[in-house]
C-alpha cells in the first residue's frame, strides 16, 4: 500500500503521511484532500514511501485525490524544497505558498468553458469603432480579437470583467465561436514595429540567444535610456521561436500594465499573461493555470511568479535586479532573484539580471567570472541627464524647496516641459512634534514614527499599517503647539501649488494610485501632457518613459547617506541614479537636481559622472575591509 507524504500549510517542519490504495508516483506535485486534526484540509502529495515512519493503525486515509489538472511537476518541487531548505521555512507552507489562494482552499474558482477560439465579426469590427471613448475595456477586449482569434483562457487573462463582457460580445453577434486550434501548434512570433538595434544591443543579444538550452548567468548593465527592454524582448522571441515559454519578472506591480502592453503590442497571437497581486482570484487562477500547462508563452509576474509551473520554460529575465521588492519581508522570507539563478542552473537554462545600478553582489559575481557581463554604456536618441547639486548649507528652504530649484521648476513650466520632484516620502510631514515638551508621534504597536496625512487628518504608520487620529492637544503636556516637522509628498504638493497657482500638479505615490484604474490613468494624462509637475516616490523612479520630462529635483538625499544599514550607499545610488534616468528621454537634454548638504560627498561625485563601475569598485573595496557581503 502507497504511503503519500503530503505537504500542508501549517508551520511545521514536516510532511504528513496517508494511505492511498489507487495513488501511483504519477500523482506526486498534485492536490489533495485530507482529513487534518478536526477539519478537512487541501496539500499537496510531495513523495512517496514504501513504509510509514508511524504505526499503520494510525495513518488517516486520503480522501481525494484532484487529478482533474496537472500539478507540480519534479523540478517545480525541486525548486521549493531547495527554497525552504535554504531559508529555513516550513516545506509544506513554501509548497502552498507557490499555490493560488483559490487553490489552497476546498472550494475553489468555478471553471469556465475552454474549448474553442473566439473570433471577432464584421459586426464586431463595426461595434469596435462606435464604442465611446470611455469604454476601454471593451475596446480593449475588441482589439485583442482583431488581432486574430484567442481561445477562452487568453481572453479572460485580458480583463477581470472579460467573461461577463464575452456574453454581450456573442448576444450582439460581435463575437463567435469557432472549433479550437491545434493544441500542438505553436504560434510563431511575430515582432511589430521594432526598432533597429545598436551594435550594443545587437551584441547582448546575440549572446543571450546563443545561450538558449544551456545555464549561464547574464548581467545586462544598462544604463538608463540604453534600451534594455529592447535586449529583452527580442530575447524572448528568440524563446517562443525556439517552442520555449519566457518568464519576465519585474519588482512592482506598477510596471507591469506598462510592460504587459508592450509585449502585447510587440507580439501578436502569441499568449502571455501577468501574475501578481493586484489581480483578482479568478484572474490570477486563469493565468496560472494558462501558464502551467503550456498554453501561455511569455509570464510576467512579480517575485511570486519564480515559482509559477512553466513546463517549457526556456529564459528568465529578472529586471532592475537590484531592487528591494525582489526579497519577500514577511512569511517565507526569500530573494526572487536568487532563486531565478537557482531555477535556471536546475533547468539549465540562461538567466539575464538586468539594472542600471546592480546590486553589489551581482556586479561582484560578474566582476569576478561566475556572470557574464554585458554593457549598453550608451543611451539611445537622447543625451545622458546633466547632474548638478545644489548646496543648502545656511540656504533658507521654502517647505524644503529652494530658490534655485524653484526657478528651474519655474523656467520648465514657462517652456512648456514636464518636471518632478521626487521626495521618497509620502503623506504630509513624517512626524507630528510638539515644541513645548518635544513629545514625537510614535507608533504604538511597532518603534516606527507615525505620518501625518493632512489631507485626511490621520497619523499612520507605514510600517505596520496602524491608524489613528490627529490629536488636538500633546496627549504628554497638553500643549497645542503641535507642529509637523520635515515634508512628505502631500506637503510639497501643497507648497508647489501655493507658489505655482496655474500649474497642473500631480501626486504619485501609493496614496494616490490605491484604486486599480488611478495608475494608467495618471499615465495617459502625463503622457498627453496634461500635468506641468510630478511629485512622486520612487513609483516614479523606474521603468517609466516620460519624453516631455527635462527636470528632476531631488529632496532629502541625505537622509540616507549616514544611515545604519551597511547597504544604504548602494541603494541611495541606485534610487538617484534611476529617477535621474526618467529626465530628457526626449530631444531635449534633462537636468537632474540634487538638493543636499554635503555637495562634494563621493557618492554624489559619482553619480555626477554617471559612472556606477567607479562607486560600486570602491565600494567593493570598504565591503572587503569591513568584513561585510558579499565577503562574508
Amino acid at each position: 500500500m502507497p504511503i503519500l507524504r503530503v505537504a500542508l500549510d501549517v508551520p511545521v517542519a514536516r510532511l504528513f503521511e496517508y494511505r492511498a490504495d489507487d495513488a501511483s508516483s504519477e500523482d506526486i506535485g498534485r492536490r489533495v484532500v485530507v482529513p487534518f486534526a478536526k477539519k478537512v484540509a487541501v496539500g499537496v502529495i510531495a513523495g512517496m514511501v514504501d513504509a510509514a515512519s508511524v504505526p499503520a493503525e494510525r495513518l488517516k486515509p486520503v480522501l481525494r485525490v484532484l487529478r482533474g489538472e496537472p500539478g507540480f511537476t519534479a523540478a517545480d518541487l525541486k525548486l521549493i524544497v531547495f527554497a525552504a531548505d535554504y531559508y529555513h521555512y516550513p516545506l509544506g507552507a513554501a509548497i502552498m505558498a507557490a499555490l493560488p489562494t483559490s487553490l489552497r482552499r476546498l472550494r475553489t474558482h468555478r471553471s469556465q468553458p475552454t474549448g474553442g477560439q473566439l473570433t471577432l465579426t464584421e459586426a464586431g469590427a463595426l461595434g469596435l469603432q462606435q464604442l465611446p471613448v470611455r469604454a476601454s475595456r471593451q475596446r480593449r477586449l475588441l482589439q485583442a480579437l482583431e488581432q486574430g482569434p484567442l481561445d477562452h483562457q487568453a481572453f479572460r487573462a485580458l480583463a477581470p470583467q472579460a467573461t461577463g463582457m464575452l456574453k454581450q460580445f456573442i448576444a450582439r453577434g460581435w463575437v463567435e465561436t469557432g472549433p479550437p486550434a491545434d493544441a500542438g501548434a505553436q504560434p510563431a512570433p511575430e515582432i511589430r514595429t521594432a526598432p533597429p538595434l545598436t551594435a550594443e544591443q545587437a551584441q547582448a543579444t546575440a549572446e543571450i540567444c546563443a545561450a538558449l538550452g544551456a545555464f549561464r548567468p547574464v548581467l545586462l548593465l544598462g544604463i538608463t535610456g540604453s534600451g534594455k527592454s529592447e535586449v529583452y524582448l527580442h530575447a524572448i522571441a528568440a524563446a517562443v521561436a525556439a517552442g520555449r515559454q519566457a518568464l519576465l519578472l519585474v519588482p512592482e506591480i506598477a510596471l507591469t500594465p506598462q510592460l504587459e502592453g508592450l509585449i502585447r503590442d510587440r507580439f501578436a497571437r502569441v499568449p502571455a499573461v501577468s501574475l501578481h497581486s493586484g489581480l483578482g482570484a479568478g484572474e490570477r487562477l486563469a493565468n496560472w493555470r494558462a501558464a502551467q500547462s503550456g498554453r501561455a508563452r511569455i509570464v510576467l509576474g512579480t517575485r511570486l511568479a519564480v515559482f509559477t509551473p512553466l513546463p517549457e520554460l526556456g529564459l528568465i529575465i529578472v529586471d532592475e535586479e537590484h531592487d528591494a521588492s525582489f526579497k519577500q519581508a514577511e512569511g517565507f522570507r526569500y530573494s526572487a532573484r536568487d532563486l531565478a539563478v537557482v531555477r535556471a542552473q536546475q533547468c539549465n537554462l540562461p538567466v539575464v539580471l538586468g539594472s542600471a545600478t546592480p546590486a553589489l553582489e551581482s556586479y561582484f559575481n560578474a566582476a569576478s567570472g561566475r556572470y557574464r557581463l554585458l554593457a549598453l554604456n550608451h543611451r539611445i536618441g537622447a543625451a545622458p541627464p546633466r547632474i548638478a547639486c545644489i548646496d543648502t548649507r545656511g540656504a533658507r528652504l521654502e517647505d524644503g524647496l529652494s530658490a534655485p530649484l524653484l526657478e528651474a521648476i519655474a523656467e520648465r513650466t514657462a517652456r512648456g516641459e514636464q518636471s518632478l520632484v521626487f521626495i521618497n516620502r509620502r503623506g504630509y510631514a513624517p512626524v507630528l512634534i510638539c515644541h513645548a515638551c518635544g513629545w514625537v508621534s510614535g507608533c504604538h504597536r511597532c518603534s516606527a514614527q507615525l505620518v501625518l496625512h493632512l489631507k485626511e487628518r490621520r497619523l499612520r504608520c507605514h510600517h505596520c499599517g496602524y491608524q489613528g487620529q490627529v490629536p488636538m492637544a500633546c496627549p504628554a503636556c497638553g500643549s497645542q503647539q503641535l507642529a509637523p516637522l520635515g515634508q512628505g509628498t502631500q506637503r510639497v504638493e501643497a507648497a508647489l501649488a501655493e507658489r505655482f497657482p496655474q500649474a497642473r500638479i500631480m501626486r504619485i505615490d501609493r496614496d494616490s494610485v490605491r484604486q486599480r484604474q488611478a495608475w494608467p490613468e495618471m499615465r495617459r494624462r502625463i503622457r498627453e501632457r496634461d500635468v506641468d509637475v510630478l511629485v512622486g516616490t520612487q513609483l516614479l523612479a523606474k521603468g517609466h518613459d516620460f519624453p516631455h520630462l527635462n527636470l528632476v529635483a531631488v529632496l532629502n538625499a541625505d537622509s540616507m547617506l549616514y544611515s545604519t544599514d551597511f547597504r544604504a550607499s548602494e541603494r541611495l545610488f541606485a534610487l538617484l541614479a534611476q529617477v535621474a534616468g526618467r529626465a530628457g528621454r526626449g530631444k531635449e537634454q534633462g537636468t537632474v537636481l540634487i538638493q543636499t548638504e554635503f555637495p562634494h560627498h563621493p557618492l554624489y561625485r559619482s553619480l555626477q559622472r554617471q559612472d556606477y563601475r567607479a562607486f560600486a569598485d570602491n565600494l567593493l573595496v570598504e565591503r572587503r575591509q569591513a568584513g561585510f557581503p558579499p565577503f562574508v
